[in-house]
């Protein structure tokens, strides 16, 4: 989880912008996505109906739902006059379920609004450790990122749990193939949960070790699953210091199938169910689902309405045993994408995108088919730009999609969001 992801390149585009359509026709094989959502659609029709009710009994003291604000007919002036605006009590939680929040260095806003907003979640997790081959050993880099007087500070006014996230950047080489290496990560890593008073942590691990070609190996992919969890049983040992009776937690991040067949490198059900009892929660990552070459929407509804189909199943003891522990990746950053020839453009976070709006007054479109807002304009250099940013309306489907699994979420990353979007957690 880099301060924003590549997602895989496919065809250009033409110049206008087809959300509905983005990505899920291409080449890459997420056409046949289509097929496998008519068959899901029905389930998920009758699952969304059944707690949609529930849901919105949960939004009664919410501002953004008693303003009228989550809409498909959103407008930019709304944005604009009311995206700061926030009820004085703010913590009372909406969403009854997990909510992990992360925090970047580069984006100090985020720890403010962690504090702020720290009764709106049950883990949150800056962005502070890569665990490095250094020659023929290992080393555990990051502590000079912590920042002691906000962790004090976080268990000051919230209950949250603090698990800053480890990027496990060594060599699987080096790491997975000697025993003499595994234990000395591991042991890194509990070291640095005691000595810094964390709850866990978050594990990066899967993209790495898909990146270096080794999950197609039987071998190495059983030494991978090994590891986690040798680390989950490890960390599961310590007590935690903030609750009494429990112990430290492991979060393991995983990315969403590619399609719907399951690739060699992809983090499937079986990997699920091998994980399930070592590890406390996935952090799945879907969004970045467009890119500048393939220009459309962050994350649409029905892509990841499939993606937790490929988990899950349809097997509902399965998915009852399985979908608490899986935290649906929610973005709270968007996309300016340029629609010339030349393809660019790349992420924005909110203050980008509120200057967008002050600067073009632009009318926000909503896809049906996606669940997102969009809008059109042209810059000073009369080139053409689609901008995807999350809407209250995105953002409240993904949450009622993730509540009729039974998910938690998990938010990359908070700094990057509006403030009334926590009105919603």
């Amino acid at each position: 989880m880099a301060k924003k992801r590549s997602a895989t390149s496919g065809g250009r585009r033409d110049k206008r912008v087809e959300p509905s359509s983005a990505r899920v026709d291409s080449a890459s094989g997420r056409s046949k996505l289509v097929i496998l959502f008519i068959v899901s659609s029905i389930i998920a029709i009758i699952i969304t109906y059944r707690f949609r009710q529930s849901s919105l009994s949960q939004y009664k003291e919410s501002y953004v739902y008693e303003q009228g604000l989550v809409t498909t007919h959103a407008n930019y002036r709304h944005v604009l006059t009311e995206n700061s605006k926030v009820p004085e009590n703010t913590s009372q939680r909406h969403y009854t379920y997990p909510v992990l929040g992360y925090i970047t260095p580069w984006n100090s806003r985020g720890y403010e609004l962690a504090k702020r907003f720290n009764s709106k979640f049950t883990h949150l997790s800056p962005i502070w450790y890569d665990l490095k081959s250094q020659q023929t050993s290992l080393v555990l880099e990051g502590r000079h990122n912590a920042d002691r007087g906000w962790i004090s500070d976080l268990k000051k006014t919230g209950q949250a749990l603090i698990l800053p996230r480890v990027v496990l950047e060594a060599s699987p080489s080096v790491l997975l193939r000697k025993e003499k290496q595994r234990n000395k990560a591991i042991n890194f890593i509990v070291t640095e949960c005691k000595e810094m008073g964390y709850d866990g942590i978050v594990l990066e691990s899967w993209s790495r070790w898909a990146a270096y070609g080794i999950l197609h190996d039987p071998n190495m992919r059983n030494l991978a699953l090994q590891f986690v969890k040798q680390l989950g049983d490890a960390l599961h040992s310590i007590g935690s210091e903030k609750i009494s009776g429990k112990q430290l937690q492991l979060i393991y991040v995983i990315g969403p199938p590619s399609s719907e067949k399951l690739q060699e490198h992809d983090f499937g059900p079986k990997d699920l169910e091998a994980l399930s009892e070592a590890v406390d929660g996935f952090s799945l990552m879907t969004y970045d689902f467009s890119n500048a070459h393939n220009p459309g929407p962050n994350a649409p509804l029905k892509w990841i309405q499939i993606v937790l189909q490929l988990l899950l199943g349809t097997s509902g003891n399965r998915a009852q045993s399985l979908a608490p522990k899986i935290l649906l990746g929610i973005n709270f950053y968007g996309n300016d994408f340029s629609l010339s020839r030349d393809a660019g453009g790349g992420a924005i976070i909110g203050r980008d995108y509120l200057a967008l709006l002050e600067k073009h007054r632009p009318e926000l479109q909503w896809d049906e088919k996606s669940g997102e807002h969009f809008f059109l304009y042209t810059d000073d250099k009369d080139i053409r730009h689609a901008v995807f940013y999350p809407s209250l309306k995105s953002i409240s489907l993904r949450l009622e999609e993730a509540r009729s699994w039974g998910c938690g979420i998990s938010i990359w990353e908070i700094g990057q969001g509006l403030d009334y979007f926590f009105d919603l957690l």
